[in-house]
């Protein structure tokens, strides 16, 4: 069984594990704080140097995934202005067999190799192992993937849908939209409503905002802040995870007519683990079952949360097997 190493990239910090196969060895697994590399004008290769002269370890396989786009093999991390491509992974590492994956890309490469426990179903439906699946990805973006088929010929294409317009269902999203569209102007950003500006993470403060507003006394919270105050009952917090809820519920219904998922839907990150509790007492499934001229939200599909943290340099660890098994 040949050995790799993986590398997963985040805004904040680097995760790196050893592989055996498929199986990521869960006492390899070390951060790396992003912020000291680039305070010293080091990056990725600096990182995999660091943790082989730690390890020891003379990996085969080197795959990483990076939270940013990937074009022709080179992948840009943009708010850390790192570049990567597969020539300066296999110098780092001196393997000869490299791959670079977007982080939404290597979630979906691991689906179907995610322990059961880590796995916990939010909508119940029919789940069929051979079709296709999406991922989705809350946390401090927003983005979902199609997942098709199995082993090397998996196939995740790129995507950027947290930027599709917010869906407009009703008078009180209207005022949403506008609300957001005038926030984000006065900031000097572009104001432009998109799914992304209320779902990630900044967007639950976002609705909070609204929320707030709405009731007539204006406030400022974080997402942090606005979960402490669901937890406490807080009303205004309330109203901003009913919306929340309820969008989410639209988007995912949205996306899952698109591509048709009778794998089933997988979300991942941050906000979904922190709004799980929530979904079920503000309607998720209602929602997204809400009758249409066709009947397949009523039937199909199921809605489950990857909680495992480490899911993406899984997902690294099965590319790399079945890319090159």
């Amino acid at each position: 069984m040949t050995l790799a190493i993986l590398a997963d990239i985040g805004g904040t910090n680097t995760r790196v594990a050893l592989a055996d196969g498929t199986t990521v060895r869960a006492d390899s697994i070390a951060r790396y704080p992003n912020a000291e590399y680039k305070a010293a004008d080091k990056d990725i290769a600096h990182i995999l140097r660091d943790y082989l002269a730690t390890t020891g370890a003379r990996p085969d396989g080197v795959c990483v995934a990076a939270a940013g786009p990937v074009q022709d093999g080179v992948a840009t991390m943009t708010n850390l202005d790192w570049v990567m491509d597969g020539a300066k992974l296999a110098t780092a590492t001196g393997a000869t067999r490299v791959a670079i994956l977007n982080d939404l890309q290597a979630q979906g490469h691991a689906l179907g190799h995610i322990a059961p426990d880590h796995l916990r179903r939010l909508i119940d439906g029919p789940v069929h192992p051979a079709a296709a699946m999406l991922v989705v990805g809350l946390g401090t973006g927003v983005n979902a993937a199609p997942v098709h088929g199995q082993g090397a010929a998996r196939v995740v294409p790129p995507s950027e849908c947290g930027h599709v317009n917010m869906p407009v269902r009703s008078e009180e999203d209207l005022r949403l939209m506008r609300f957001i569209e005038a926030r984000l102007h006065s900031r000097g950003e572009t104001p432009h409503c998109g799914a992304e500006e209320v779902l990630a993470g900044r967007g639950l403060a976002n609705l909070h905002a609204f929320a707030a507003a709405e009731a007539g006394q204006p406030q400022e919270k974080t997402s942090a802040e606005v979960l402490t105050a669901l937890a406490a009952g807080d009303p205004t917090a309330t109203h901003a995870a009913r919306l929340y809820t309820t969008i989410l519920a639209q988007v995912l219904a949205d996306l899952a007519l698109i591509h048709l998922p009778y794998g089933g839907i997988y979300l991942i990150g941050g906000m979904s683990r922190a709004m799980t509790p929530h979904f079920a007492r503000f309607g998720l499934t209602a929602t997204f079952r809400e009758a249409r001229r066709v009947d397949l939200l009523q039937k199909d599909f199921s809605v489950t949360v990857v909680e495992d943290d480490f899911a993406a340099l899984t997902g690294c660890a099965a590319y790399l097997h079945a890319t090159t098994a």
